[in-house]
């Protein structure tokens, strides 16, 4: 992915960030990440040195509890519990840049756009892949011969009832673990439009791509996805 950020953006975005009162810097960090709608999360080795920058140039000054004061400005431990809020100079040099923050915003937001729809393109060739891998699979079951009345039952129908169990179970656990990590992004205030509209198009997708396996599932009503995107 090509960097999100052209030189000196992301100093001038972190001092934005500021203008709504102090932050911690994963406080920063979470916020960077909720305006990418989950696409980009910078590290703490992007943001830490750049605020320890933007503290030496007098644009931010940091306030750091007595037990982590020795700790140097720009290490992640300093930042974890330092509080980092602009100076005078550092709202000054917003207000001198307010063409360049405008500009920034925007940049910001076609990125958004763009990540977002470069993950929705993966999402979808890649279960449209499945799909058809699927289907053929599918295909070739239904053309094998079927038993006729009066002949013995097929041990493959037992197969097919331990096999469904399985399926079961693991749908159960792919929600279990898909709500638990929803939930703890919940707790970050991470979640994003872009999260629910990406689950959207993979469970259509899935949707679709299992029933294309199911001998029967020609008569089932097509998914929300088929409905919007035919193809």
């Amino acid at each position: 992915m090509p960097p999100v950020f052209a030189h000196g953006e992301l100093r001038l975005y972190l001092l934005v960030l500021l203008l709504d009162g102090p932050r911690h810097g994963y406080e920063l960090i979470t916020e960077l990440t909720r305006r990418f709608g989950g696409t980009y999360r910078p590290s703490a080795g992007t943001i830490y040195p750049r605020l320890a920058r933007l503290e030496e140039e007098g644009l931010v000054r940091r306030s750091v509890p007595g037990a982590q004061a020795a700790e140097p400005a720009g290490s992640p431990g300093a930042g974890r519990k330092a509080t980092y809020e602009l100076t005078p100079a550092g709202r000054a040099e917003l207000d001198s840049r307010l063409d360049d923050v405008r500009r920034l915003e925007r940049s910001v937001a076609e990125t958004v756009r763009s990540l977002a729809d470069e993950v929705r393109a993966d999402v979808r060739d890649t279960m449209r892949g499945l799909r058809a891998e699927l289907a053929a699979a599918a295909q070739e079951a239904r053309s094998r011969p079927r038993p006729g009345p009066g002949t013995a039952p097929d041990p493959r129908r037992t197969q097919s009832n331990s096999l469904r169990h399985d399926a079961e179970a693991m749908l159960q656990r792919f929600r279990n673990d898909v709500l638990a990590d929803l939930r703890e992004a919940d707790v970050a205030g991470t979640v994003s439009a872009l999260t629910v509209e990406t689950l959207r198009t993979v469970l259509d997708s899935a949707r679709s791509a299992v029933r294309g396996t199911l001998p029967h599932s020609t008569a089932s009503p097509p998914s929300r996805a088929e409905r919007t995107n035919p193809e």
